[in-house]
């Protein structure tokens, strides 16, 4: 091995980077074999920061002690809760604080915004989405297009890889809206495609789908808190995520959107709620609807707080940290992790994530050259032995290196281990 690629050097590698303090503000799980396991799946489960606990410990005994005057006392303040989050994931997305909110789930704040913004006439009626979608995705565009009386046959148009291929070509997407036309409404599309971790030029196509007449939205699930954002200057209609993967919000944590504030003004129909009225006469408890000044008029219901509380522990290491300087080190980490596996194994490993790193984030997709039906015994193996990772249907391992808690040693000691396995496996 090069001597660049050694454990030794993975552990000069940490002890000389200012940012590999923050992996001691977090909780790692078990191995079975004893131990903090190696976690590598910051990609669909973000680590339990430290003081999350602690901090829904207090947001307890306020409700314990305070009862319903926890959305009137001062110190607790759970009316505004959102707005204290406003401005670290107004940063991570490159917006202007009133342009963001923290609010339910992904899939709900997705059909919230698609009924703004997916108005179909009978001339302009199409969603255009990429063949890989998340389900998530496809069944709630799917469910928009028949809620409006239209048929998905004629109403969604879906764009995949060539032949042969396993990531989407920009010319071709470029192509597909220019060829759609006047006929799209919608361009609908992820930031990050969550089984290759292919990250997608965002910026061009809210331009071309603008070119054209269409309204550009982004499933960010796997971008926000990965990689740098600029939805405000790309000048994107709308964008939905959840927060609990890269951001570390916990399971099921409250989500987030973003509503570009050109539309602030614009008489856009919605589907409101108590909650999305502005606090200024809200307890009026009126019969006219004045939607709260920004995405935050977007709410519709008591916000879950418990959901919040975790989120916000985790977005104050976030701002504490920096982004740019997360953003950094996550490249490193994510090219070490690709060195290491090209050097170790190579010749039996295909990466399916782009090479290029402004072409990908934190994850790196695998599968097992010509064997891919020992895919899954290979990842059984390592969650056996303490490398928690994810498997994606049909032959998919991915591989995270979150850059708030993961290490230099971590991707060392995974490859190590995964060539250990496949070592063992060979006659």
């Amino acid at each position: 091995m090069s001597n660049d690629l050694t454990l030794d050097a993975a552990r000069a590698r940490d002890a000389a980077d200012p940012l590999a303090r923050w992996r001691s503000e977090f909780h790692f799980p078990v191995s079975p074999r004893g131990g903090p396991a190696l976690y590598l799946c910051g990609n669909s489960l973000g680590l339990q920061p430290l003081r999350a606990g602690s901090e829904v410990a207090k947001f307890m005994a306020e409700w314990q002690h305070l009862g319903v005057l926890g959305y009137h006392d001062a110190g607790a303040d759970w009316l505004k809760l959102h707005e204290q989050l406003a401005p670290t994931l107004a940063a991570l997305a490159g917006a202007s604080v009133p342009e963001v909110v923290a609010m339910n789930s992904l899939t709900l704040n997705l059909h919230l915004l698609m009924a703004s913004f997916y108005r179909p006439t009978r001339e302009r009626h199409v969603i255009l989405i990429e063949h890989g979608a998340f389900p998530s995705d496809r069944y709630a565009v799917v469910s928009q297009i028949q809620w409006h009386g239209l048929d998905p046959a004629t109403s969604l148009v879906q764009i995949a890889p060539r032949a042969g291929e396993q990531l989407l070509r920009h010319e071709d997407l470029l192509a597909e809206i220019e060829r759609i036309g006047p006929r799209l409404a919608l361009v609908l599309m992820p930031g990050i495609q969550y089984l290759t971790g292919q990250l997608l030029d965002l910026g061009v196509l809210v331009k071309a789908g603008h070119s054209v007449g269409a309204r550009v939205g982004f499933d960010l699930a796997h971008a926000m808190g990965n990689v740098p954002l600029s939805l405000h200057d790309w000048g994107a209609d709308f964008a939905v995520w959840c927060s609990y993967k890269y951001l570390n919000g916990g399971p099921g944590a409250t989500a987030g959107a973003f509503v570009h504030e050109k539309h602030f003004d614009a008489d856009l129909p919605r589907l409101a709620g108590w909650w999305g009225n502005d606090l200024t006469n809200r307890f009026e408890f009126g019969t006219e609807f004045r939607p709260y000044v920004g995405a935050a008029g977007w709410q519709v219901s008591n916000t879950p707080l418990l959901g919040m509380v975790p989120l916000k522990s985790s977005l104050e290491l976030f701002a504490a940290a920096g982004f740019p300087a997360l953003c950094a080190r996550s490249r490193e980490l994510t090219a070490w992790l690709e060195r290491l596996l090209d050097q170790q194994m190579g010749d039996r490993i295909e990466i399916l994530t782009p090479r290029d790193p402004a072409a990908r984030g934190a994850q790196l997709s695998i599968r097992l050259r010509d064997t891919r039906g020992n895919g899954r015994a290979l990842f059984d193996a390592m969650l056996a032995r303490g490398l928690i990772c994810d498997w994606r249907e049909p032959d998919v391992i991915r591989l995270a290196p979150a850059p708030l808690y993961n290490s230099y040693e971590d991707c060392w000691r995974a490859v190590e281990l995964v060539r250990d396995i496949l070592n063992a496996a060979t006659p």
